[in-house]
């Protein structure tokens, strides 16, 4: 059986390396295993030994506190319904692809953006 813990951790490092633009055998050869544990781990099937999750935030460029922001602040799902969002915005692959592309535009220009996108979220 999944442990919470260990599923939110591997969403979370599935987001990065997806952010880094590291495919799942890149990240497997960097820390010295088979890209199969990382699909394993990205899944919460397995959980990851803390040498490991060192070996993995080291490579990913993350503290390894990353692994576990937001584990005290998940929304319960009463909190998720009713609201536009999915239940877990880091396994939807277009909002991970449109924050990747919002960071990969200048901040002046991401910053206009950003007011850009309130004020239309307002209006709705």
């Amino acid at each position: 059986m999944k442990h919470s813990v260990d599923v939110h951790v591997g969403k979370r490092i599935r987001h990065r390396r997806w952010m880094n633009g590291t495919t799942q055998q890149q990240l497997a050869e960097r820390v010295g295993i088979k890209f199969q544990q990382i699909q394993k781990y990205e899944t919460g099937m397995n959980r990851v030994s803390a040498s490991r999750l060192w070996d993995i935030a080291h490579s990913l460029g993350v503290p390894v506190s990353f692994f576990f922001e937001g584990l005290d602040g998940q929304m319960t799902d009463a909190q998720i319904e009713g609201s536009d969002m999915p239940g877990d915005i880091l396994s939807d692959k277009e909002a991970l692809e449109l924050l990747r592309s919002y960071y990969a535009i200048p901040e002046n220009q991401r910053r206009r953006l950003f007011d850009l996108a309130r004020v239309l979220s307002e209006a709705a």
